[in-house]
């Protein structure tokens, strides 16, 4: 499409980056909401590709960490066309974590409480279900029949045919194709996420991130 009218944030996570509770190196912003705790958010190092790890502490408390743009909502819905994220987590996630990722407005600590979201998401196990809520139609917990485990999967939103057309892709592979995930009531501006939360449990769960993009229309 060209410089003039298209547009692409992309994050490969290389270098030395420190994230933190403000807007700072890289657009990110971590909000970590453990009391006592001290959760991890972190470059991996080494790492062959780059790659950022939020990590749950043993701290047997409920924890929240999110990696976004800190409500700075930068891509307007009408103009977004795909964002895409590589992650993996552990090979076998506890009951009491979630983790969901994907495109959102201003967050919260639950992510089904957004104004506007489409996401991939996980809850107590590897299983991958989608999500799209935009104020009137709330699409929630639709089975992928996929699982996210040790290894990476390239998990895509795909808004070409629409904010009233929301597509999910894992590899490659459309998933939850017999739900029409519309969003059609937003008109609001959107940002990226990657959000892990367990209730009061001391498992150490993580999920590492390698790329996240999103392209869009000027």
């Amino acid at each position: 499409m060209g410089f003039v009218n298209h547009a692409k944030f992309e994050d490969d996570f290389f270098g030395g980056r420190t994230f933190t509770a403000t807007v700072g190196e890289g657009n990110w912003k971590i909000t970590d909401t453990s009391s006592s705790g001290t959760p991890t958010y972190a470059s991996v190092s080494p790492s062959a590709t780059g790659e950022i790890a939020l990590t749950f502490d043993s701290a047997n408390e409920v924890q929240n960490v999110c990696l976004d743009f800190g409500d700075k909502l930068c891509f307007d819905i009408d103009n977004i066309q795909r964002a895409v994220f590589i992650v993996k987590t552990v090979a076998t996630l506890n009951a009491a974590t979630t983790l969901a990722f994907g495109l959102q407005s201003a967050r919260n600590d639950d992510t089904d409480a957004t104004a506007n979201n489409a996401q991939f998401k996980l809850v107590g196990s590897n299983a991958i279900v989608c999500e799209s809520d935009d104020g009137t139609s709330d699409l929630d917990d639709k089975a992928t029949g996929l699982s996210l485990v040790a290894t990476y999967r390239e998990c895509v939103i795909d808004f070409t045919g629409g904010k009233s057309d929301v597509k999910f892709y894992v590899d490659g592979q459309r998933v939850a194709s017999t739900t029409t995930f519309t969003m059609a009531a937003a008109t609001s501006s959107l940002q990226p996420f990657v959000q892990m939360s367990k209730t009061a449990s001391t498992n150490v769960n993580s999920v590492t991130i390698d790329y996240v993009s999103v392209e869009c229309k000027r």
